[in-house]
């Protein structure tokens, strides 16, 4: 028997291609990546697995949250993985998530589904107090808007 997965996540249907999905992802994730009015300053993303994923979450009242990371798995236009678990380099670090977003094509749009794996139903709980669905929510509209921007 495996143990069960400590997951939570959101998903919408974008009136976009899966490769549009992905530029927007890729290119412009410092305008949707946090809830307004929080801001993203991407530090930087290694996009293979094994590169860094770093980024600064900015709040309005001054909080800052550096996001350290790496990537477990790219696959273009279909799929990103990543974990705080390691920096750079396979350094191990306190380990929070497995972030996994996907795009799927459907019926000439994409469905983009955004998942956090936790390693305990504790943790799962804590992202869930944090604020998991009005955040992640919030995230996957913006997203969602910027790539049905015509």
């Amino acid at each position: 028997m495996s143990d069960p997965i400590h997951e939570l996540s959101v998903t919408t249907l974008i009136d976009a291609t899966p490769e549009h999905c992905w530029q927007v992802w890729t290119e412009r994730l410092a305008e949707w990546w946090c809830p307004k009015p929080w801001t993203t300053e991407v530090v930087e993303m290694v996009l293979r697995a094994g590169g860094r994923s770093a980024t600064i979450m900015r709040g309005p009242n001054g909080e800052e949250f550096l996001n350290e990371g790496v990537f477990l798995e790219v696959v273009p236009a279909q799929k990103v993985v990543f974990t705080d678990a390691f920096q750079t380099g396979w350094v191990p670090h306190e380990a929070f998530m497995v972030g996994m977003m996907t795009f799927a094509e459907e019926h000439g749009k994409t469905r983009y589904t955004g998942s956090a794996r936790h390693w305990s139903e504790e943790a799962l709980k804590r992202h869930e107090a944090m604020g998991f669905h009005p955040g992640w929510d919030m995230v996957a509209e913006q997203f969602k808007a910027l790539c049905e921007e015509r």
